[in-house]
């Protein structure tokens, strides 16, 4: 009799979340298409960050709590025999002035090596896990994750990122600065709603889209869609992609509002361990997706702990999200571009121009050859912001990059496109923006010069018809000579191209002639700009001979 055939090997994994109100552990076993199995699951309520927005440290018995939990958590991942546990502690931990002691000690005790990640990892790890198990091809979507120190809003178009905030507005660090009754009195009620609106519009300014649906992960979620799930149907169950609209948050946010805490304690759906914190958390959100204009709240009840799953399993030999190293970078580039919708044929055009400028000053004004290749990253990627909108698309682009995809490119090299895709429009480089505050002087020459000749590449392309079919640049030291080719003259083209020079010029200290030559070789238009031109560098039109 034949013996069965093997079975492939499911390995199974844990990720335990060191959360400010709640440590959590889930166990899996994944399959061989990387979709995982939940062997189990456990919660245990530590409060590890009661009392650190006044103290700045874990207090002793809240850390005798968590250190506790995580030993317990251990030990059942041991008895699953996993092939790797992975514990990663969010903002609790990150801010106390004790957190790393935490680490170690969970380290010392239960040999559990605690990672402590940024609000922007946060961020990252809950976009992962919306991104897996909700559709985010169509629309613009406002991700959110809610712990119970920090509130993290991923504001997505698409599949592709356009910003990340982490904003100190978790459930129980509301509730112990803002929460002054209960139920909260009218006059502490507008109290609350005036801080949480000054947070939310510092850090948000005013959205770029209006964010008709908000996914949202963390306790204060699950707590309000059991809340309403048993309103509805009078039973408990699941509420992995529960939908919520505006008007149910409302409803829902007023009765826990009247309701003292022993009410809500017996409140069916609310866990009676997160009475007291549900208020703080259920008014953030409820002022969040007023100001984003959300009309529908889905429900992720997986949220940080998946994204650890889903970010241990592409790591895992063989799996299906374990991308290879890309032989051509550009390719990976140009799926990027394809996934914000980018006009492909224009960009393609501007960065086989913006290259050929590249090639014709290379030796003239010794620009690294390295230089090239992110200069042509950035011309198959300036319009991506077109996305989000057109005012200010150049800025939009800047953070899709930066949030974006983009291997084979190190965060250095991602760093310098994203900031030559921001210059592509007016404004000048100064020292005093942010995204310029982490580099060198050496960077932002660089960034001046391929992002000068961007612009003018895409003046060249005015129209988005090609009419300008190549350049070739002659140097005399003071003066840049571009020589355009094209079959008919390009007017437009040369105008726009003028008019964008202005950064060109400062970049290079140079004077710039624009020069159409017809197919039979004959010289017929020349535009000229300059540094003595005038103080806004003047543009000059001559006819040559």
């Amino acid at each position: 009799m034949t013996a069965p055939a093997p079975q492939p090997e499911r390995p199974r994994l844990a990720a335990i979340a060191v959360g400010t109100n709640t440590i959590r552990l889930i166990v899996a076993e994944v399959d061989l298409d990387g979709t995982y199995r939940i062997l189990d699951e456990e919660r245990e309520p530590t409060r590890l960050g009661q009392g650190l927005g006044d103290t700045g440290r874990l207090s002793a018995e809240s850390v005798e709590r968590a250190l506790a939990a995580i030993g317990k958590m251990k030990a059942i991942a041991d008895g699953f025999e996993v092939k790797e546990l992975r514990a990663v502690a969010t903002s609790a931990v990150r801010e106390a002035a004790n957190g790393r002691a935490f680490c170690r000690e969970a380290q010392r005790r239960h040999k559990v090596k605690i990672e402590i990640v940024s609000g922007d990892d946060e961020a990252h790890l809950a976009f992962r896990s919306a991104a897996r198990h909700f559709n985010l091809e169509n629309g613009s979507t406002a991700l959110v994750d809610i712990g119970g120190g920090s509130l993290e809003v991923i504001l997505t178009a698409g599949t592709v990122i356009d910003q990340i905030h982490s904003l100190p507005l978790g459930a129980v660090r509301v509730t112990e600065r803002l929460m002054k009754s209960d139920p909260i009195r009218r006059k502490h009620w507008r109290k609350l709603k005036k801080a949480v609106d000054r947070a939310l519009k510092d850090a948000l300014r005013r959205p770029p889209f209006a964010t008709d649906t908000m996914i949202g992960s963390g306790g204060t979620f699950t707590a309000l869609a059991h809340m309403a799930k048993w309103e509805r149907e009078g039973r408990h169950g699941s509420v992995q992609g529960y939908m919520l609209t505006r008007a149910d948050l409302v409803h829902l946010l007023g009765r826990l509002r009247e309701t003292p805490i022993e009410g809500r304690r017996q409140i069916p759906g609310l866990s009676p361990d997160r009475a007291d914190i549900v208020v703080a958390g259920a008014a953030v959100i409820s002022r969040l997706a007023k100001g984003l204009g959300t009309r529908q709240i889905l429900v992720n009840e997986r949220g940080i702990r998946d994204g650890i799953l889903l970010q241990m399993i592409s790591a895992l030999p063989g799996q299906p999200q374990a991308r290879p190293e890309p032989a051509d970078r550009l390719e990976w580039v140009r799926g990027f571009a394809r996934k914000c919708r980018s006009n492909e044929l224009h960009c393609e055009h501007v960065a086989k121009l913006a290259g050929q400028v590249f090639d014709g000053l290379q030796v003239a004004y010794d620009l690294p050859p390295w230089g090239r290749e992110l200069l042509a990253a950035a011309a198959l990627l300036h319009d991506i912001g077109y996305i989000i909108n057109h005012a200010k698309h150049h800025k939009h682009a800047y953070h899709l990059i930066m949030h974006g995809d983009l291997p084979g490119f190190s965060p250095h090299e991602v760093e310098l496109i994203a900031n030559v895709v921001r210059y592509h429009r007016r404004a000048f480089l100064k020292r005093r923006h942010a995204n310029l505050s982490r580099l060198s002087r050496e960077d932002r020459g660089v960034i001046a010069r391929l992002a000068g000749i961007l612009r003018v590449a895409d003046g060249l392309d005015r129209a988005h018809s090609r009419v300008v079919t190549g350049v070739r640049v002659e140097d005399t030291g003071r003066r840049a000579r571009f020589i355009l080719e094209g079959a008919s003259l390009p007017q437009v083209e040369m105008w726009d191209a003028d008019r964008k020079a202005g950064l060109f010029l400062k970049a290079f200290d140079t004077e710039l002639e624009l020069v159409w030559r017809d197919p039979a070789g004959r010289t017929r238009l020349g535009r000229r700009a300059g540094p003595r031109a005038s103080g806004r560098h003047r543009v000059l039109a001559a006819l040559a001979g």
